[in-house]
């Protein structure tokens, strides 16, 4: 297939991937000063910074490229939504992105595309955020600096999204954009 890099699982091919809203250059120079004034947990890598919108695990070669085909057809505007606050869950430090029709139309029909390509998601609701800061299992939610619970930052800018494949490091999950596919009316 030539654009997936894969690791052999049994005898077929896999890779662990996901579906996910790149956060651009400017946004991500706000939340990496955001991530340094936090001072928590592993904080997540500038190239790793993005919005899942589907966690599709260890997959085939095959199903990946099936799905590819698919993204290629996607069509959606590019649009903006608005993000702010902190949160926390399970080990992952976040900032909140806004409840937005539009992302929630992306997410299900990137939902659709993949159980098209036979893979089967997770049922999750979907809470849109951008993971800033990775802490230790079992450790307390670190307390907020004053103020910072309604921090002003920039829309982010959805005008594509990403196949990304993943790799699991001791040092945390390393990520590389697979395809990309932009959004267009």
């Amino acid at each position: 297939m030539g654009l997936y890099r894969t690791a052999p699982v049994g005898n077929k091919e896999h890779m662990r991937s996901f579906i996910a809203v790149p956060v651009p250059g400017d946004t991500a120079d706000h939340l990496e000063r955001l991530q340094r004034r936090l001072g928590a947990g592993r904080p997540v890598p500038r190239d790793n910074l993005h919005l899942t919108l589907a966690f599709l695990d260890d997959q085939p070669e095959e199903v990946l490229e099936e799905l590819h085909h698919a993204l290629l057809a996607l069509r959606a505007a590019p649009f903006a939504v608005a993000m702010g606050g902190i949160g926390t869950f399970g080990t992952a430090l976040f900032v909140h992105v806004a409840d937005d029709a539009r992302m929630t139309r992306l997410h299900d029909t990137i939902t659709r595309a993949c159980r098209r390509a036979g893979i089967e998601l997770q049922k999750r609701r979907f809470r849109p955020h951008v993971t800033l800061a990775r802490l230790r299992p079992g450790a307390a939610p670190p307390p907020l600096p004053p103020g910072l619970a309604e921090t002003d930052l920039p829309d982010l800018l959805v005008t594509g999204i990403a196949l990304y494949g993943s790799t699991l490091h001791p040092k945390g999950a390393r990520h590389e954009i697979l395809a990309e596919y932009p959004l267009s009316a």
